[in-house]
């Protein structure tokens, strides 16, 4: 799963295990037949995750203006904590699937996640909406590096070397040391290193926690620090900034226009709705051919960027996005190609 997608699904509530094998009737060629389509369908939920997932990347980047992100984050966990309450753990096997032993863990992770969310619209707020985009796509790469330092895995060579090829291609986007450099565009990289630490203790938690439990608690955390931080600096009595990103991060909040309600109650709508496809995009189709539809991302994100935004990327720019996606590209099909050796 791309790390964007990943990132959303992580506190979504639609993403939940799938279902234990079941029995299947009727004929050999039927069942081939009908798992042939199934297996077709996965790049096309894929293909809507991700297009849901960029409209709500747009959305936020919209709101960065007039609104507080912790006011956003709130009511988007809202939506997502009742769908959790109301539907997924009910058809989970009740509200007992919500306990876990381990509240320490869920905290750490939930850490991560709210830090890499919360990072990645800072981000939005003052950078154009590809360059967001294309500069979180390192994650992959800092993936690589800590399942080396902390799972004790073993990268060849090819993989290196694309991790090497991609950070290339982030340094031309980010340009340090030039006047075209930002410092809203370490944002994005904050975020893919807080991601990063989701993956890690997902793996180390994936065999004794179930996903219900663990979306639970990223929705909870998510609630909570988001209603603290809203009674803290919700009075907007830091709101005197002229950066874009912390403007976004110390507004006031504020009850919505009639015109913006919509858009701030789609923010959870989307990334409920992109969950739920993105989770029967890997339950299923393969992931190899699911996971390369994911770079949609960045011509979608380009392609608002000029649309809505104003925004067209520079050659530069879009040099360094093309080494980060055929990186990211070539990961994958080193990994797929190792998963059918094996």
């Amino acid at each position: 799963m791309r790390p964007l997608a990943r990132l959303r699904a992580q506190h979504n509530p639609f993403v939940v295990p799938s279902h234990p094998r079941q029995a299947h009737h009727g004929s050999l060629g039927a069942r081939m037949t009908s798992r042939l389509a199934l297996t077709a369908l996965g790049p096309v939920f894929c293909a809507m995750a991700v297009t849901l997932f960029s409209l709500n990347d747009v959305v936020m980047k919209t709101l960065s203006g007039d609104y507080a992100l912790h006011q956003l984050v709130l009511i988007s966990s809202i939506v997502g904590m009742s769908i959790i309450l109301l539907i997924i753990a009910p058809l989970s096997g009740g509200w007992h699937v919500l306990r876990t032993a381990r509240p320490g863990q869920h905290l750490l992770r939930a850490s991560f996640v709210f830090f890499a969310n919360i990072t990645f619209f800072l981000g939005l707020a003052s950078l154009p909406l590809a360059d967001c985009v294309a500069l979180f796509f390192v994650s992959p790469f800092l993936i690589t590096i800590f399942s080396v330092l902390f799972l004790g895995e073993t990268v060849g060579r090819h993989r290196w070397a694309a991790v090497a090829f991609g950070f290339v291609g982030v340094l031309i986007i980010l340009r340090p040391g030039t006047d075209a450099f930002q410092i809203a565009a370490l944002f994005p990289i904050a975020a893919a290193f807080g991601y990063a630490g989701l993956h890690i203790m997902t793996r180390r938690m994936r065999h004794t926690d179930n996903a219900v439990a663990m979306v639970f608690s990223i929705q909870l955390f998510f609630m909570v620090t988001s209603l603290l931080i809203g009674l803290i600096i919700g009075g907007g009595q830091f709101a005197a900034q002229t950066d874009p990103a912390l403007a976004f991060l110390f507004r006031g909040w504020s009850w919505p226009t009639q015109a913006d309600l919509p858009l701030v109650l789609v923010v959870g709508v989307f990334a409920s709705v992109g969950g739920w496809c993105i989770s029967q995009a890997y339950r299923l189709g393969e992931a190899a051919l699911v996971a390369p539809v994911e770079y949609l991302a960045l011509p979608l994100s380009i392609l608002w960027g000029i649309l809505i935004f104003g925004q067209w990327p520079d050659a530069l720019a879009l040099t360094g996005m093309a080494m980060i996606v055929t990186s990211g590209l070539y990961t994958v099909w080193r990994d797929n190609r190792a998963a059918t050796v094996s």
